[in-house]
This record gives C-alpha cells, structure tokens and sequence, in this order.
C-alpha cells in the first residue's frame, strides 16, 4: 500500500521525546495555538457529545479542543508533555469560567484504565508523536466500546505538512521517525485504526492561516513556533538564510490573499472513528 508505517526497534524513542519536548516548550506555542481554535470548535460540533460525557484530549497543547468540549459541558481531562502548555490552558479555561481536569502525560503511554472515556479527541497533536502505532494504540485502548476518537491532522499536501518537509531539507529529522502528516492520510488511518474502529468520517477542511504579511508570518513562528525556532538555531547563518528563502518560497506558493495581507489555506482531515 505505501503507507505502512517502518517501526525500527533500535529507535529511541525516549531521546527523541526529550528533544520534541524541549522543541515544543520552546517559544510559546500557546501563542500559535489559539489563532487555530475554530478547528477544536468545529470537532467538537461534529463529534455530537452529549454534556457531561467524559472526554480525553491527548497532546491537547494549549487547549482548543479542551475548551471546546469543556464550553459543551463534557467532562474534559486535557494532557500534554509540556506542562508549560497545559498551564496556558488552564489560565484560559478559568478566564472562561470553565472547570478542566488536567494532567501531564505522554501520548505513547497514557496513564488512564482501559475504555475510561466516552470521547478521546486531538488537534494536531498526537499526529506528532514519534511512535505513531503506540499512541494510536493508546487512544483506542482508553476510549469505550462505542465511543468515539475525533482528531484533526494536517495532511502531506497542506501548507504544515509541506512546512516540516521544508525543515526536515535542511535539519533531517530523527532517524526511524515517519512524517506525522502520515495522520492525514486515509489509508493510514483506516490502517491504524480500521480494525478496532469503524471510520466513520474522513472530511478534508482548510483553515486560514491569516497574517499581516509573509515576513509577519515569519518571524511570528520562528519566534513562538517550537519546531522552526529550534530549526533556525541548529542552522549557521548560511544555513538559516536558506531555510527562510525556502519558507517564504513555500508562503508565495500557498498566500491566496488578494490584497496586501496575507492568507494561507492549509489542508487538514477531520476523522471520526467509532470503537467496536
């Protein structure tokens, strides 16, 4: 199929962990993080839980999806491995008067009993885990028989996908470790999840990056967006002028604004799975 996901025992995935963990505690994705809220919105309204459901948000960063559902009356437990990130969330939970349960745990090794959860959801998040299989494992081993797991992933042709394959030119990413836009690919979800879950709903979406102009949107993520300022400063001088020549070609590719503002539409999948 060409979509089975290379699992390298020798692959560590502790030291790689480390690293991500250091990346996305660097700069401030909470920053980043809420300019793409609708997209938790927009889950949580085709997800249809009902209040007081109990849902889980795996890598739940700053919290979209976690105030979403919370806003729904649901029952919200929110994880990441960045604590910093969950205490953003947590200040923007209590600004909206909402109560969220949270906790720092890793996606590959979530520490919740079996089908604890009614719900367990993810914005581009678990889609970054290393070792894909296990934290798609995880999610399905918490959520119950007949729940369901809601995600949106960014897919290999959307602006971010080609975004890290642009960074990954300059500054290779770990050995052993595959894309995470593999999450937005059909066949690998119906793959990862087709046996235990029945994919109910594979819908393509764009969201809006909307900036004041291509260098804004520049500095915006080298300065807040772990990934690209980890990227830069591994880079010597030449080495960062090429990546940002690249990045700014990548922008005029996909700014679809028509006036001096700018507009990018990234392609990202909304996927409903049902647990048997």
């Amino acid at each position: 199929m060409g979509t089975h996901t290379t699992i390298n025992p020798a692959t560590d995935y502790n030291a790689i962990k480390a690293k991500q963990n250091a990346a996305w505690g660097s700069g401030d994705y909470s920053k980043v993080g809420v300019t793409v809220q609708i997209t938790g919105e927009e889950l949580a309204e085709t997800m249809d839980m009902t209040p007081d459901a109990k849902v889980l948000d795996v890598a739940a960063g700053n919290g979209n999806a976690t105030l979403a559902f919370a806003r729904r009356f649901c029952n919200v437990t929110s994880t990441d491995f960045v604590a910093d990130l969950l205490e953003a969330s947590s200040a923007r939970a209590k600004a909206d008067g909402l109560f969220v349960n949270y906790k720092v745990a890793d996606a590959e090794n979530l520490p919740f009993a079996d089908q604890s959860f009614d719900g367990v959801v993810s914005t581009f998040g678990v889609m970054f885990t290393p070792n894909q299989q296990q934290s798609a494992a995880e999610m399905q081993r918490v959520v119950k028989s007949g729940g369901k797991i809601g995600m949106a992933n960014w897919t290999p042709k959307s602006f971010i996908g080609q975004l890290f394959k642009t960074i990954g030119k300059h500054v290779p990413p770990p050995a052993g470790v595959n894309s995470p836009a593999m999450w937005g690919k059909r066949e690998w979800i119906d793959e990862t999840f087709g046996e235990a879950c029945a994919v109910t709903s594979f819908k393509r979406k764009n969201f809006m990056f909307r900036y004041r102009s291509a260098e804004h949107f520049l500095e915006f993520f080298r300065t807040f967006y772990g990934p690209m300022q980890k990227a830069f400063e591994a880079l010597d001088e030449t080495g960062q002028a090429a990546l940002q020549s690249d990045v700014m070609a990548l922008i005029a590719k996909f700014d679809i604004s028509t006036n001096a503002s700018l507009c990018i539409s990234s392609e990202y999948v909304e996927v409903i799975a049902e647990r048997r």
